[in-house]
């Protein structure tokens, strides 16, 4: 099979023909139909992520048909965790010290082939193409757990307005949120594409928003957008941080936490948060903007998602 690989942290990814994975005790082996191609795989090439083995196939946002019985089935980030320690049995499988995920520390589907533990594979919902369903894998899932995340919030700020904003911004729009999208400054086609997706406002990341922020997402890598973030968030308010990596914050005033506004994390997913998210997008008709890519493209789609040359979200077609 072909398969696009990293070999070392910093390199480009490089084309390589493998043997078809054998699956193991309780996995499947899945015919890769599409993958998408998110932030976390330039984090896997440019070696930011230390749970990352070399070489390794990148990639977890895999639609894909299972050998045999033909399932369509979606492969997430998770990959597989330990079920044993406190945190899994707490319902924090995404905290599993020993988890394992796709594309990172298990070979993921910028392939043709891949195997999954099959506990871990999603439902997807039939209204979605397999390029189109690809994103939601993981773009839509932690844009979902960020939004939970939020609570109640009635005004949403969503700095960085990627393959992950622009699904979970009709998710917010849906449930009757005030949705105001920061974008790199003078970006006016990303600022137009976000109004598109449901934004009530966009603009550049150090403007001021119409009103206050009850709650802010942050998908964008950038450490210095935590303070601006807080700084246009109301008191109590919170700010949620999205991605896997991030530059360094810079040191901030006090006063921009204080009146118990809240910073966090988002780490991983579970298994319950899929299941529950692809349920909402069953029901939901999310229109999910994608750029489609050969297998052999996968190179220029890291490219053109690190320099922002991005609508919406770039997907591998294996068979294209």
């Amino acid at each position: 099979m072909r398969a696009m690989r990293a070999t070392a942290p910093g390199r480009a990814l490089a084309a390589e023909e493998l043997p078809v994975p054998a699956p193991g005790p309780g996995q499947v082996l899945v015919k890769v139909s599409a993958c998408g191609v998110c932030r976390t795989d330039l984090h896997v090439v440019d070696g930011e992520l230390a749970q990352c083995r070399y070489p390794v196939t990148p990639g977890h946002e895999i639609v894909g048909r299972v050998a045999g019985s033909g399932a369509r089935v979606g492969i997430p980030w998770l990959g597989w965790a330990c079920g044993a320690c406190d945190d899994c049995r707490s319902g924090r499988e995404n905290l599993c010290a020993r988890a394992r995920f796709t594309g990172c520390s298990l070979d993921g589907g910028y392939a043709e082939y891949v195997v999954a533990d099959e506990r871990y594979c999603l439902p997807i919902p039939d209204r979605y193409g397999d390029a189109e369903a690809a994103p939601l894998l993981c773009a839509g899932l932690i844009g979902y757990r960020c939004l939970k995340k939020t609570g109640q919030a009635r005004t949403l700020g969503i700095y960085g307005f990627g393959a992950a904003a622009h699904i979970v911004a009709q998710v917010a729009r849906a449930e009757g949120r005030t949705v105001f999208a920061f974008t790199r400054k003078n970006d006016l086609k990303g600022q137009q594409f976000a109004l598109s997706c449901g934004a009530h406002w966009a603009g550049d990341s150090d403007r001021a928003p119409p009103e206050p922020l009850d709650a802010a997402i942050l998908f964008a890598p950038v450490g210095a957008l935590v303070p601006e973030a807080l700084r246009r968030v109301r008191k109590g308010g919170s700010v949620v941080c999205g991605g896997i990596h991030m530059s360094d914050i810079p040191s901030f005033p006090y006063a921009l936490l204080w009146e118990e506004r809240e910073l966090r994390s988002v780490a991983n997913l579970t298994r319950a948060d899929g299941e529950a998210f692809m349920a909402l997008a069953a029901r939901l008709p999310l229109k999910i903007e994608t750029r489609r890519y050969p297998l052999q493209g996968a190179n220029q789609a890291l490219q053109d998602l690190r320099e922002g040359r991005l609508e919406g979200a770039a997907v591998l077609v294996p068979g294209a």
